[in-house]
């Protein structure tokens, strides 16, 4: 009864009875925005009248009008988006802060805030803003002190007037927009600004700082990492600064630093942290002297991926005891690592020292040096020794990488049973010894222990925490038998090791399985054919001595690349079809036989296909034309195709305005191979972006080469040799404007080369030997650089003249195989015939040998 009679007073007088009236209103109104874009909505509104007593509302206690607001984070999964005008706080006069952020909700500009002339705080980062000048409207809320605009969507420049009004302004939060153009020179004419972070945007020119400009003496942070700014910056110009803390420019490698300071002047401030990645850094700051050296409050110095030269300065482990994370990744730095462990105690819990050239060892005492370290990194350097014990000794240690050194000896058994270890990464060292050192119960995620030379056989009963386990190129032997392993692998790489025997069926067991590469071993017999198939969608098994393909071990919905090459399968291809997600598909050097039915076009997603060196028939299907070959590729990579096994982990080495330091370890496949320009390329994790291949070569296919096989514009390199294809050649090929191999030699082709093909800009190798082509060979464009080995063997082929027909005489003809004409001569040229095809036979049983076998791979891609 009492707050009836309240709520008509207040609409009579305007009477405060803990909310009034319009304002509950708007916040009603926003209310059924939130349920209608199915977004979580808090249960107190609309519960009662006082609005000033729901979740997220404060209310003024003098005047009872709402003062703060904050509805971060409503949104929730299937959420759509939500569609607000701002305009619906306009009666929200008393408001000072304003919190929507997390929403993900899609926004105007902020025309409609106008109004509100106390807004003091304001934060919508994480949403999107569709409306256009979002900059410009910002501009006109001249209360503002502090702006968050994070991940908002928000493009288009910053004019210079948009920020002039903002005198009252002290933080500008606008990471991670699109925002292109130059920076305003009256952003840093503001007098009260103390916080600036324009990072990871599309901003580019020089930063409008100079000897003369009057920065304010405020400012604290200055972020404008992940851009493309350009010209030259000098720490000179901050020499007023005197609260200054924070400064980031990584990620502008067209920026020019210099940290020296004029004269003998001390710069009056004193940082905390320092982040110059991948900057064009002046390597005075390593050589010094330079500022660096007066910095005693200095946490987090990060100068990675900079080219810098010289030994580590001294002064970063003497003079800067607060140092707390510290990255000189990817530079050209040499000398010992040791002076960094000579001292008592450090309060580091970062170290990244990796993609350098230091030397030296691990001190036996590590745990004692840095007793708080998190993470160390080391990998790609020339470091040498043992790995001391005492590194189990961290109770904090989550990652340790020191991959691609020169460490010997054997691994602690400790290291695998640190319960904070999260990723071990050994792999390309001298390590030797048993594997896991006689461990069952491991606790470590993330195993990396390749390139090394470990031997004897894998334990037969493993438990523990690994995810990823890759064991590659050690000198492993025996059996792989999973039978008593309790583990929830999600990658298992025993490749290029000495393994023998068949596959045991206990391998369906790893359920979690997502890549398995058993390359390069000794396995023979079948795979297995489990009940419940592996959800696999990276399985190599390719060069071993495998003869039965069960279709019931691997679930063909989910593989995306099947390498099977060089084994001894013996089946038709009537099974491929279902491939549906398949991009890779390396079937080359088996016995695979049968034909290649229509369906296999169903594969739309393929990037490469190899059936090389089979036993295959029949003609090929003009309907392969129809798949988009790299059509997918710019949306898939190694990177992102595999990134569900991932392990992250990070910390923020100040608090938590700076960025956490993240370590993921996507899992790195080994290099992929594939025959083209008559070599073996090896291809890295980029491999779906570089390459789009179709390679039959080696196969009894016959019949025409279908016209349609010219729409594959996509393609880069087709290997139709040793066939039986006969026929003209396609004048449609001309239309594969990508293809930079074109291999049709040793088949039955008859007629003239099409002149059409000389179009082909992009063809870099091409051979038509060993047919029976007739007419002229073009000599325009690329053709011009053919050598005459492309067109060996065919007899009546002719070189081109300068007027246009083809040369006279003995000269111009191409040498064709010799034609006996007595008794004699026929001797001779049979002895001949036989001396060439020994030559030939020789020459691809080195192919193969080079294509199929580790060692003869290896001197291929070294030539």
């Amino acid at each position: 009864m009492l707050w009836t009679l309240c709520i008509m007073l207040q609409s009579m007088f305007h009477m405060a009875c803990g909310c009034v009236a319009e304002e509950r209103d708007a916040l009603m109104h926003v209310r059924s925005s939130l349920i209608k874009a199915n977004y979580q909505v808090p249960d107190s509104w609309g519960q009662g009248g006082d609005c000033c007593s729901w979740e997220g509302v404060t209310c003024d206690d003098k005047v009872a009008r709402v003062s703060t607001l904050v509805l971060n984070n409503m949104h929730v999964a299937e959420s759509g988006c939500w569609n607000l005008n701002l305009a619906v706080f306009s009666p929200l006069n008393e408001l000072q802060l304003l919190d929507l952020s997390l929403n993900y909700g899609c926004l105007q500009n902020l025309d409609g805030l106008q109004g509100l002339t106390k807004l003091r705080y304001l934060n919508l980062s994480e949403n999107s803003f569709v409306g256009n000048d979002t900059i410009g409207s910002l501009g006109k809320l001249a209360s503002l002190q502090v702006i968050h605009l994070v991940r908002s969507n928000i493009s288009g420049t910053l004019p210079n007037t948009a920020f002039k009004n903002l005198k009252n302004l002290r933080e500008l939060h606008l990471r991670s927009n699109q925002l292109s153009g130059s920076i305003p020179s009256s952003l840093f004419e503001l007098p009260r600004l103390e916080y600036l972070d324009l990072s990871e945007n599309l901003l580019q020119g020089h930063i409008p700082m100079s000897s003369f400009a009057d920065i304010s003496s405020a400012l604290r942070t200055l972020k404008l990492s992940g851009n493309n700014l350009s010209g030259a910056f000098h720490f000179f110009w901050l020499r007023n600064c005197t609260m200054l803390e924070k400064i980031d420019l990584s990620g502008n490698s067209d920026l020019s630093i210099d940290v020296k300071f004029h004269g003998r002047l001390v710069p009056p401030f004193q940082l905390r942290s320092l982040v110059l990645s991948g900057c064009n850094v002046d390597n005075s700051i390593i050589v010094g002297p330079n500022f660096l050296g007066t910095q005693r409050h200095l946490q987090m110095l990060d100068l990675s991926h900079n080219n810098l030269t010289g030994s580590i300065p001294d002064w970063i482990f003497t003079n800067v005891a607060t140092l707390v994370y510290l990255n000189i990744a990817s530079n050209s730095l040499v000398g010992s690592i040791d002076p960094m462990w000579q001292q008592h105690r450090s309060a580091l819990q970062m170290i990244n020292v990796s993609n350098n050239h230091f030397v030296g060892q691990l001190p036996a005492n590590i745990s004692s040096v840095f007793p708080d370290l998190e993470v160390l990194v080391a990998s790609n350097n020339i470091i040498s020794g043992y790995l001391p014990p005492s590194l189990c000794n961290m109770s904090n240690i989550m990652i340790v990488d020191l991959s691609n050194n020169e460490f010997t000896g054997e691994v602690p058994t400790c290291f695998f049973s640190v319960p904070s270890l999260a990723i071990l990464k050994l792999s390309n060292n001298n390590l030797g010894g048993s594997m896991f050192g006689g461990v069952s119960d491991i606790s470590v995620s993330a195993i990396y222990l390749g390139s090394n030379k470990f031997e004897g056989t894998l334990p037969s009963n493993l438990s523990g925490n690994p995810v990823i386990m890759d064991l590659h190129d050690n000198k492993l032997s025996g059996k792989l038998d999973t039978s008593f392993w309790d583990l929830s692998l999600q990658v298992l790489s025993v490749a290029s090791n000495n393994l023998t025997g068949e596959i045991y069926p206990a391998i369906c067991k790893l359920t979690s399985l997502q890549i398995l590469d058993m390359s390069d071993n000794n396995f023979v017999g079948s795979t297995p054919n489990c009940v419940d198939e592996l959800q696999l969608y990276f399985l190599n098994m390719s060069r071993n001595s495998l003869s039965g393909l069960s279709h019931g071990f691997l679930n063909s919905s989910y593989i995306t690349v099947l390498d099977l090459r060089c084994n001894q399968f013996i089946s038709s291809l009537g099974w491929i079809h279902n491939l549906s997600q398949v991009r890779l598909l390396l079937l080359g050097g088996n016995r695979f036989r049968g034909q290649i039915s229509e369906n296999i076009c169903h594969l739309q997603y393929l990037n490469i296909i190899d059936l090389s060196d089979n036993r295959i028939s029949g003609s090929l299907p003009p309907c392969i034309a129809g798949i988009s070959f790299g059509y997918h590729a710019d949306d898939l990579d190694f990177q992102t195709l595999f990134d569900f096994v991932s392990l992250g982990t990070g910390f923020s080495s100040t608090d938590n305005d700076d960025p956490a330091f993240t370590y993921d370890i996507l899992y790195d496949l080994q290099g992929f191979t594939f025959s083209t320009k008559g070599n073996v390329y090896a291809y890295s994790r980029n491999f779906f972006n570089l390459m789009f291949g179709i390679d039959l070569s080696g196969n009894m296919l016959s019949g025409e080469i279908p016209w349609e096989i010219g729409n594959l514009n996509r393609v880069k390199s087709l290997n139709l040799s040793n066939n039986h294809f006969s026929g003209r050649v396609p004048s449609t090929l001309a239309n594969m404007s990508a293809i930079e191999s074109l291999d049709l030699s040793h088949n039955e082709l008859d007629g003239p080369i099409p002149p059409q093909l000389s179009q082909l800009w992009s063809l870099e190798v091409f051979s038509v030997a060993y047919n029976n082509l007739s007419g002229c060979i073009p000599d325009s464009a690329q053709f011009a650089s053919f050598s005459m080995d492309s067109y060996i063997g065919n007899k009546n082929l002719q070189n081109m003249s300068l007027g246009n027909a083809c040369s006279a005489g003995s000269s111009g003809r191409v040498a064709p195989a010799p034609v006996p004409e007595d008794a004699d001569e026929a001797s001779d040229d049979l002895i001949l015939y036989v001396v060439s095809a020994s030559f030939v036979l020789a020459f691809w049983a080195t192919v193969a040998f080079s294509f199929c076998h580790p060692y003869g791979r290896s001197v291929m891609l070294r030539l």
